[in-house]
């Protein structure tokens, strides 16, 4: 799998601004996965995130870009799954830090709230931003490791 490959997702709501990522993507040699919209006809968030989900779980894709009207609901839809770190960020520096600190795969961006030029900036700055490692890992996996714990006692029945 390529770090040079992004799976993009949006609703109508992102459509616009899903199209603008994916041309200044391109432009800047990745390649793209897109999983829809394919225009401005009202869908549900949900099924977007979930394609882009699963191409992340499924290892097609190291990091994926969704997008809806304010990023809220499809940011939400993307981190019920385990393994998912969808970032909602609205300027460079939570971007930076998304990734910096908290390993995010997933950048959530709100369509209708941040201009295209903004949004350029950040995933420019997501994707060219490192994740640090050291104590933030320790809490990247304490994520994972809780959410199995809660699953397997679930599942078991306990309270």
């Amino acid at each position: 799998m390529s770090e040079k490959i992004v799976a993009l997702g949006s609703d109508h709501g992102g459509f616009r601004l899903k199209e603008e990522i994916k041309n200044f993507l391109v432009s800047r040699g990745y390649e793209v996965k897109d999983f829809g919209t394919k225009d401005e006809t009202s869908v549900d968030y949900p099924d977007y995130a979930f394609q882009v989900v699963k191409a992340i779980l499924n290892k097609e894709v190291e990091k994926g870009i969704i997008m809806c009207g304010t990023g809220i609901g499809i940011s939400i839809s993307a981190n019920r799954f385990p393994g998912i770190r969808a970032a909602l960020c609205w300027d460079s520096y939570t971007a930076k830090m998304s990734r910096l600190h908290n390993n995010s795969n997933l950048l959530a961006l709100g369509g209708r709230i941040i201009g295209v030029e903004l949004a350029k900036d950040i995933v420019e700055t997501w994707l060219t931003t490192d994740f640090e490692g050291g104590r933030h890992e320790r809490r990247i996996n304490k994520l994972d490791e809780l959410a199995k714990k809660f699953w397997e006692e679930y599942l078991r029945g306990d309270k």
